[in-house]
């Protein structure tokens, strides 16, 4: 692949792609059938896709605060911020590895909360079992832990990270 990336708003021809990313990935996220996304998306204020010939190779799908979202993550970061935008899920193809594409939708989701007026970007990331390169890619995005978090009776432990718009 050797054409720039596109970034663009995901549309309904999108939704098989983006399912079968997610389910590559799914260790990493959670689950997510065409069903759940399509509840998803009306709750979400950011849906985008980044394209490589024409195909989508990744996706990042957020929420702002105040939508009817039932998520614990999202629950707790409502508790501690009165505005933000919250990551619910980034996922990049393996086979895409090589142009940036995480970071091209962060800055793009950044760019997106400047105009919105949105101070924050919230995510969380697996500590326990351990997810060393998304700790080590948030990082470089300027989050800082803020707290973390139990999930699935005990089985998951979460970090939950902030990133303050300047």
């Amino acid at each position: 692949m050797s054409a720039e990336p596109l970034i663009r708003d995901a549309n309904e021809g999108d939704y098989a792609a983006i399912v079968a990313l997610n389910m590559a990935e799914v260790r990493h996220t959670s689950p997510m059938n065409e069903d759940r996304l399509r509840q998803l998306v009306p709750l979400s204020a950011y849906n985008r896709v980044a394209t490589l010939e024409g195909r989508v190779v990744a996706f990042l799908l957020a929420m702002r605060a105040g939508a009817d979202y039932r998520n614990d993550n999202f629950a707790w970061f409502t508790a501690q911020h009165p505005d933000f935008l919250y990551v619910d899920r980034i996922v990049v193809d393996a086979a895409a590895q090589g142009h940036r594409l995480g970071s091209r939708l962060y800055a793009d989701l950044f760019a997106f909360a400047g105009e919105h007026g949105v101070p924050r970007i919230t995510c969380e990331f697996n500590v326990v079992p351990p997810n060393e390169p998304s700790r080590l890619f948030h990082a470089r995005h300027g989050f800082v832990e803020t707290g973390r978090q139990w999930l699935d009776e005990g089985r998951k432990q979460v970090s939950m990270q902030v990133a303050e718009l300047t």
